[in-house]
């Protein structure tokens, strides 16, 4: 039987939890003051997953950058992966929160999705 400490994060109160597991199952959680504890801590030990935020730049767009995220939460094993798929991607303005940036994040079968709008340069901006 071994023993994880965690705070939570599945509301703003933070609680301190107390995870037990006997052969990597769940058998207890304690601390928790709401259900969401329960799912967040039983969740964290088993199967740990995060939302991915990054950038990609822009071509022809009044910035040159935009902001990213998944459009889900992905296997925390697999947030370099992702990351490292966000490389070298450019898009080109114009780009609308939730266009779909790259639709497949390092197999995991979640898509990276805008979450800034950015504006196309005028001709005149352009020139």
């Amino acid at each position: 039987m071994s023993t994880r400490e965690l705070t939570c994060i599945g509301c703003p109160l933070g609680c301190a939890v107390t995870v037990t597991l006997e052969n990597g199952d769940v058998t207890a959680v304690a601390g928790n003051t709401c259900p969401r504890g329960d799912a967040y801590a039983r969740k964290e030990v088993t199967n740990p997953t995060r939302i991915v935020t990054s950038t990609v730049r822009v071509k022809g767009g009044v910035v040159a950058m935009t902001n990213v995220k998944t459009a889900s939460d992905i296997p925390k094993d697999k947030i370099f992966d992702c990351v490292e798929a966000l490389r070298d991607v450019v898009v080109t303005a114009p780009v609308t929160i939730g266009d779909v940036i790259l639709p497949d994040a390092a197999g995991t079968g979640v898509a990276i999705v805008a979450a800034r709008n950015v504006a196309a340069l005028s001709e005149a901006q352009q020139q």
